[in-house]
């Protein structure tokens, strides 16, 4: 039997009675859906107090949280101030989502910036692996969860983020498919392609993945924008993926980025229970 699939929204859904994050899960909750992503990615503008009144609002729903932390992060920047800022900004997510009560912060990593992808890794995950000690140090439960990117030129393919989980104690895959998909030209162009790319994930991921999915648009650079599932141009199929992950019995959490936030994140979940 699969284990359990949660699927949510990437912030407050438009149908939402106000656009604050309390409102927010509530509609989540309105909606029969299971998660929603808290969205700082221009910043992280949440008061302790108002993210202690997210976390109620969380415990009272039974809305699975998580945390995406702002665009503007390079952990290979050459640039000490931007570097340091880059850090900053991965840690401040991660301590308002740990009065959020979110299981994760995820982020983007880097860029090339033309230099070799190992030595790109190295220095990226010894970065990483300094904030996740200063997680665990703080006593938070919150797990940091570096993000599958939409391009070529960022540090993140399924395969370096995965060698990265392995590196350093306590992160998560956040996998997203999308991305995976534009980022290699149209990867998945059967369900057997995403069968593959479940089987090169460890074990000890599979029951428990973090996951985006969207419609997408791109080119041979790789992304340029989210799209809907059914819009005319979307090569993305989420019915392919949903059933690749059943057959693995698979389970966990997806967050739907499409612009239409809601009504894809139903449209997957409806898919998912007629998968049985």
């Amino acid at each position: 039997m699969p284990a359990k699939m949660l699927f949510g929204t990437a912030g407050v859904p438009h149908s939402s009675k106000a656009p604050d994050s309390v409102s927010g899960i509530a509609r989540v909750r309105e909606l029969g859906l299971d998660a929603m992503e808290l969205e700082f990615v221009r910043g992280v503008h949440m008061s302790p107090a108002a993210a202690r009144q997210v976390n109620a609002a969380r415990e009272s729903s039974g809305v699975l949280l998580r945390v995406h932390a702002p665009y503007f992060i390079n952990l290979n920047s050459a640039d000490k101030k931007k570097l340091a800022a880059s850090r900053k900004r991965i840690m401040d997510s991660a301590e308002i989502g740990e009065l959020c009560g979110a299981q994760i912060v995820t982020f983007h990593l880097a860029y090339f910036q033309g230099q070799q992808k190992e030595e790109v890794l190295e220095r990226v995950s010894g970065v990483i692996a300094e904030l996740a000690e200063e997680i665990e140090k703080s006593g938070w439960k919150i797990r940091l969860a570096p993000e599958t990117t939409g391009k070529p030129s960022q540090l993140g393919s399924l395969q370096e983020t995965l060698e990265m989980c392995e590196k350093v104690k306590g992160l998560l895959p956040m996998v997203d498919w999308s991305h995976l998909h534009a980022r290699q030209n149209g990867r998945f162009k059967s369900k057997a392609d995403f069968v593959r790319a479940i089987e090169e994930m460890p074990e000890k991921f599979i029951h428990n993945l973090h996951m985006h999915a969207s419609g997408i648009n791109f080119t041979e650079k790789g992304e340029r924008n989210h799209m809907n599932m059914e819009e005319k141009g979307n090569t993305f199929n989420f019915r392919w993926l949903l059933e690749a992950l059943h057959e693995k019995k698979a389970g966990g959490c997806i967050i739907c980025e499409s612009p239409n936030l809601e009504e894809d994140a139903l449209l997957m979940q409806k898919y998912w229970e007629k998968l049985g």
